[in-house]
């Protein structure tokens, strides 16, 4: 079985212990100092004749520019769009300006950047059925890899299937390079993984969900690594940097290997999620993904805490949920999320995860399997200072009040976190249990 990424990269798909045959279409990660440079040679190799180079003002000057050189001098015909905007947001508007922009004589996409404009280039060729790649600026996320894009649709924070770039091209003298904001970010996206692993066993055992043991390794093992170079990321270490780089792709990857973003993401991200999807109706802050979800992990890691206290009571939990008011909680995400919580509001009437009936079943299983969930949150979720002090290795926010979010959208976030999507996570755990307030008040204050 392989163990490196390039391993991985290499066979292309594998049948697994899973039973099932995991692939990915990603064809080559190349991470070295001067890897801007193979870009020409790469374009013929993968059958481009025209390249379309997507960015935005920031990455066009940290390697746009210099990539659309590279192509000039090597006699490649090339369009390029770079957004303008100061603050590009992953919308309709941002992929409707891709689209009109493009060249359709172009037969090559090369987004140039990372979060955002790498989830537009693969909506964009997704769409248009060009072959991808993306020069990465940053080692900021775990998106380059997956074979979805993060995006906010109609004010809802959505997953949209795109495509995998065949190539990821990681300049480390670039990435070296990226601002201090951006390398705490990749940070943050890793450690996120300790929660998502934890809640995709949890929701194995309890839903049925299917999990992998391979996979959920592979995403381990990439976590152990970044958190052990974390000191060297602010020294810009290119080894370090290449870790967090290296594991970032391994996460992608193990979203595609697994058909769903269970490996990468949980209640953590959603608490992130959620502070976006209020940037976007009220204006209020929001900081990197990155960063919200390293701030979010530890919220995560804290819940968890208070949950592995817990004793289920049936008759409590049963009560709660007989109390529980829909209608009046839909009107509580309006007045929280704006014009978003509409979509959560219709998903939830096809999900029912509020059904009584199924709710009871659920509890039923909680009880007998108790002491098994407590096993999966000793084994996966570690302490919280062992997380706390790789973020402060380098120096990024721990604390939602760092990057301006109020106690009262640190307490929100967190109480409708679960309504986001159809993904059991620790929160509607906690919902299940009847606990949901009860451990808002203990972590936040009422």
């Amino acid at each position: 079985m392989a163990n490196t990424i390039y391993d991985y990269i290499q066979a292309g798909s594998f049948t697994c212990d899973c039973g099932k045959t995991h692939s990915s279409t990603l064809k080559e990660l190349i991470v070295e100092k001067g890897a801007l440079n193979r870009i020409p040679q790469l374009v013929k190799e993968y059958g481009g004749h025209k390249v379309f180079v997507l960015s935005d003002m920031n990455t066009r000057a940290a390697a746009g520019a210099a990539v659309c050189d590279l192509l000039q001098k090597s006699g490649i015909p090339f369009s390029c769009y770079t957004f303008h905007q100061e603050h590009l947001e992953p919308d309709e508007l941002a992929v409707g300006a891709a689209v009109m922009h493009f060249d359709p004589t172009c037969d090559l996409i090369l987004g140039v950047g990372s979060g955002v404009i790498n989830d537009i280039g693969k909506i964009l060729a997704n769409l248009t059925g060009k072959t991808y790649m993306i020069a990465a600026t940053a080692p900021s996320m775990d998106g380059y890899a997956s074979a979805t894009s993060s995006m906010a649709r109609s004010g809802l924070k959505v997953s949209l299937n795109s495509c995998c770039p065949a190539v990821i091209i990681g300049d480390l003298d670039v990435l070296c390079a990226a601002p201090v904001k951006m390398l705490q970010s990749g940070l943050g996206d890793m450690v996120a993984k300790y929660v998502s692993i934890c809640e995709w066993r949890i929701a194995n055992l309890l839903i049925g969900e299917e999990y992998c043991p391979t996979i959920a390794q592979m995403v381990r093992d990439a976590v152990h690594k970044c958190v052990t170079n974390a000191d060297g990321l602010m020294r810009r270490e290119p080894e370090a940097v290449a870790a967090v780089m290296e594991g970032l792709v391994i996460t992608g990857i193990a979203m595609s290997y697994a058909g769903m973003s269970r490996p990468a993401s949980g209640m953590e991200h959603y608490f992130s999620h959620i502070w976006d999807m209020r940037g976007l109706a009220f204006g209020t802050a929001v900081d990197t993904h990155g960063i919200q979800c390293g701030i979010g992990t530890l919220m995560g890691i804290r819940t968890y805490e208070q949950i592995r206290k817990l004793t289920p009571n049936k008759e409590k939990a049963l009560a709660y949920v007989n109390a529980f008011d829909a209608e009046a909680w839909n009107d509580t995400l309006r007045q929280f999320l704006g014009g978003g919580a509409e979509a959560m509001i219709q998903n939830e009437r096809k999900e029912g995860k509020y059904d009584k009936a199924k709710h009871a079943a659920r509890l039923d299983l909680i009880i007998e399997k108790w002491e098994d969930i407590l096993q999966i949150i000793d084994q996966e979720i570690p302490a919280l200072d062992f997380v706390l002090n790789a973020l402060i290795a380098v120096d990024a926010p721990t604390l939602p009040s760092e990057i301006g979010i109020r106690d009262e959208e640190v307490r929100g976030a967190f109480l409708t976190a679960k309504d986001i999507r159809d993904k059991y996570v620790g929160t509607r755990l906690l919902w299940d249990l009847g606990c949901l307030e009860e451990v808002a008040d203990q972590l936040f204050g009422k």
